[in-house]
């Protein structure tokens, strides 16, 4: 069981890594309007849009490898836990609560 927490660990953040640096490729939607009008950097490696196409999956990817081992990693955390319950726990190991100190009969005198 702790080897698959660890490879759930490591899975994890390589999937945010990647989710990352994927995320920091990618263009904005304002870097399109520049292509339109022949600036010349449409003609990348992927092609106009054949990069947007290509790192959104990749990225869709990657996002849903990197939920699913964070979802893997919740329940192997939650399945390890023992029941801390006040409702399990026998009765003889509560203790009272202690009592107030008894008020004094009548009006007490104030000190000048």
């Amino acid at each position: 069981m702790d080897w698959l927490k660890t490879l759930l660990l490591v899975v994890d953040v390589l999937a945010a890594l990647i989710v990352i640096g994927l995320v920091l490729l990618q263009q904005g939607k304002g870097a399109d309007m520049g292509a339109s009008f022949g600036s010349g950097a449409s003609g990348t490696l992927f092609g106009a849009s054949g990069s947007a196409n290509f790192l959104s999956r990749s990225t869709a990817i990657a996002a849903t490898v990197f939920f699913a081992a964070s979802l893997g990693l919740a329940v192997l955390a939650v399945h390890g836990q023992k029941s801390s319950s006040i409702m399990t726990q026998p009765a003889a190991a509560t203790q009272p609560a202690p009592q107030a100190p008894a008020k004094p009969a009548g009006n007490p005198q104030v000190p000048n």
